[in-house]
């Protein structure tokens, strides 16, 4: 008899294959049989396609849970402090409605009114800059020259007149653009109706829905529970520091600028307190309409403009060093680089709320990476076990 010869490129495929499909055969092994990362995958699968179709449908709800959310940390230390659910959920959603109805009929149409008084200075600012661009020729002749700026002042007065062309011809004035108007009306009376009263009823009634909600989960939710637990304390300290730090930076910064005497201090104010929302970026864009302001009311050399550039260094620095320190001792630390790629998936997706909540939601992310059971682990080997 002869001997079959072996061809070596066979022999090293066939093991290649057998190392892959054993490697295949443990991670099934560790991972299929836990019913436990099964049920969690398929919650967090079935939530997000949830969300991400329903989103226009129901987003009064989900900012509804979101602002819920919110109090219920205030409804959770009443009650430490011995108050009844009850008296605590009335008394904390009354001053709910309170902050409501200062935001709604004091803050947002002053915030308006010093919004449109900017918008009509604008022509005025554009003078000013155009007479300080025009200065640059006289004081660096070498350089640039008086040409080269009137072509960029050419340049730039074409944009303004094609910007302002696109802005009337998307205006209102169509019957779409009246019947969009009226669906935005619309918009608007629902949240302000249906918003307050879901929030109302999921603080009431929170033990009720989530009863109704577990019912619908698996029994063996031991991965799940703890998910939600790491999740639970991040996205509440998250949530309710974020709210404490806008309010804290609006209202130093509203004090800061009225004492000052700096024009449309509400205006300013607001978008101090509301750029911690998007981090990073949201620093730096606010830093323009203050300084801008400052510079158009006393002028670059001026010591009011020197003090509000100080005022401002100091909130800022403030902000970063004592506020986020004491407001998110205990909350997930994310890389800059997490936030803001959470910030550019999350706000393609759903607009200023996905923005609003991509730190949450990153969080989240991260809460279910670092609880996910992995190859090796002792408790999910015990969890195996038990199952087989």
């Amino acid at each position: 008899m002869t001997q079959l010869k072996k061809d070596p490129q066979i022999v090293m495929t066939t093991q290649a294959r057998f190392v892959n499909s054993r490697y295949l055969r443990d991670f099934f092994k560790h991972f299929l049989p836990n019913s436990q990362a099964v049920a969690l995958a398929i919650i967090l699968v079935v939530s997000f396609v949830l969300i991400y179709t329903l989103s226009d449908l129901l987003m009064p709800v989900f900012v509804s849970i979101v602002l819920a959310y919110l109090l219920e940390g205030l409804v959770g230390k009443a009650e430490s402090m011995k108050m009844p659910r009850q008296l605590a959920v009335y008394l904390v959603f009354s001053a709910f409605m309170a902050c409501l109805i200062f935001l709604l009929f004091y803050l947002m149409p002053l915030v308006g009114q010093q919004a449109v008084e900017l918008i009509q200075d604008i022509p005025a600012i554009l003078n000013g800059i155009k007479s300080g661009i025009m200065r640059l020729p006289e004081m660096y002749p070498h350089m640039i020259s008086a040409s080269k700026i009137h072509q960029i002042i050419f340049a730039f007065q074409q944009e303004l007149l094609s910007y302002g062309q696109k802005m009337l011809s998307n205006s209102g004035t169509s019957v779409m653009g009246l019947v969009g108007s009226v669906m935005g009306l619309v918009s608007v009376m629902i949240y302000l109706f249906l918003v307050p009263m879901m929030v109302f009823f999921f603080l009431k009634d929170k033990q009720l829905l989530v009863a109704w909600f577990l019912q619908f989960m698996p029994r063996d939710r031991s991965l799940s529970v703890r998910v939600w637990e790491e999740v639970d304390m991040q996205i509440g300290n998250y949530v309710r520091g974020k709210f404490s730090e806008v309010f804290i930076l609006w209202a130093i910064s509203y004090i800061t600028y009225v004492a000052m005497g700096l024009n449309y201090a509400m205006l300013l104010a607001v978008l101090m307190g509301l750029q911690v929302i998007i981090p990073y970026i949201g620093a730096t864009l606010v830093t323009f309409p203050v300084l801008g302001v400052a510079y158009f009311q006393w002028g670059l050399g001026s010591d009011e403009f020197m003090y509000v550039v100080i005022a401002y260094s100091v909130i800022q620095a403030l902000d970063g060093v004592v506020l986020v320190p004491v407001l998110f001792s205990e909350a997930v630390n994310l890389h800059a680089v997490a936030i803001i790629i959470a910030i550019l998936f999350f706000g393609g997706l759903w607009g200023f709320w996905g923005v609003f909540l991509a730190i949450p939601l990153a969080t989240v992310v991260k809460a279910v990476l670092t609880a996910w059971p992995r190859i090796g682990d002792k408790s999910l080997n015990t969890a195996i076990k038990i199952g087989e």
